[in-house]
């Protein structure tokens, strides 16, 4: 009965298959794929030091952990991992070989901080505090019943704003990374980010085979883009808005619900029958307009850190 641990197969397509088993049954409020996996191992950048760690407990898989160099922040030496175990294989040691493997891996690659996000559930709380994380920020897992769930109607368009997708600009998708960048400024996060690197943005971002740019609303003004959400599916039943933003100049004029009215009903045309979403806690605006949208808490996580040496 031994936990080894290891890297994920690339090639391997039933083992992301069974990484994305574990992965949806400990944290089933996010959109997660083999492929999507595969692609994030495949394709990270090679100053992200990244691995994405399998637990396997008699030839089965039980847990996973993704672990990096965070890159892009102007701050040097900040690690991240996360270790998931599935709810069955918990209490075993796979966490914790987990987490001790990924932390090894990140102080040789010269990480001198890592952040961790643990559910705010006894359990992971006390695994978090047993091995010296110390907890920060708080943020809050939403879901929306798509299927059955009432919808406000989309809204009529002030006079000079138009909807498209983010289909519509696959020739030139610049205009998305520049609104992306300057909203993801202002989101609150304990690493600052460097949001400067087009190329590594369209690899990682744009290129992500969770992005459904059908189903992503971008808000138009005048021919500028000035608000947006995007739609991460997982190509069967879930809708993920991986990120919501308004341009400053365009803020308090009720783009964002105009982005995400749209969107939210297309997805529903489409098929899709759970809306799940992200939001810091101290984001009272987004919280707000997400309740106004009839979303509600699911569970909530608090981000922490460990000093490393």
């Amino acid at each position: 009965m031994t936990v080894i641990v290891r890297d994920l197969r690339l090639g391997d397509a039933a083992d992301a298959a069974a990484v994305t088993r574990v992965r949806r049954a400990a944290l089933p409020y996010l959109v997660t794929t083999p492929e999507a996996l595969a692609f994030g191992a495949e394709n990270a950048h090679p100053a992200a030091k990244y691995r994405l760690l399998v637990a396997e407990r008699d030839g089965e898989v039980i847990g996973t952990a993704h672990a990096g160099i965070a890159y892009d922040s102007s701050e040097p030496g900040l690690g991240y991992v996360t270790p998931h175990v599935h709810p069955d294989h918990r209490g075993r040691g796979a966490g914790g070989l987990l987490l001790r493997t990924a932390e090894e891996h990140l102080a040789g690659e010269g990480a001198t901080a890592v952040y961790a996000w643990a559910l705010e559930e006894s359990g992971s709380l006390e695994f978090a505090r047993r091995r010296g994380y110390e907890p920060r920020r708080t943020a809050h897992f939403l879901r929306l019943d798509l299927a059955d769930g009432p919808l406000p109607e989309p809204p009529a368009l002030p006079a000079g704003v138009e909807l498209r997708t983010a289909a519509d600009f696959a020739a030139d998708p610049r205009p998305l990374f520049e609104a992306d960048a300057e909203t993801t400024s202002d989101e609150p996060s304990d690493i600052a980010i460097d949001f400067d690197d087009y190329e590594d943005w369209l690899n990682h971002t744009w290129s992500s085979p969770l992005l459904d740019k059908e189903l992503t609303t971008v808000v138009v003004v005048d021919g500028e883009v000035a608000a947006f959400t995007a739609a991460q599916t997982d190509g069967l039943t879930r809708y993920v808005s991986g990120m919501t933003g308004t341009l400053r100049a365009h803020r308090g004029r009720g783009l964002a619900k105009i982005a995400k009215t749209d969107s939210l009903h297309r997805a529903r045309a489409a098929g899709y029958t759970e809306a799940f979403t992200n939001n810091d806690a101290g984001n009272g605006a987004m919280l707000a307009i997400n309740r106004w949208f009839g979303y509600s808490v699911c569970a909530t996580e608090v981000r922490h850190v460990r000093t490393l040496g």
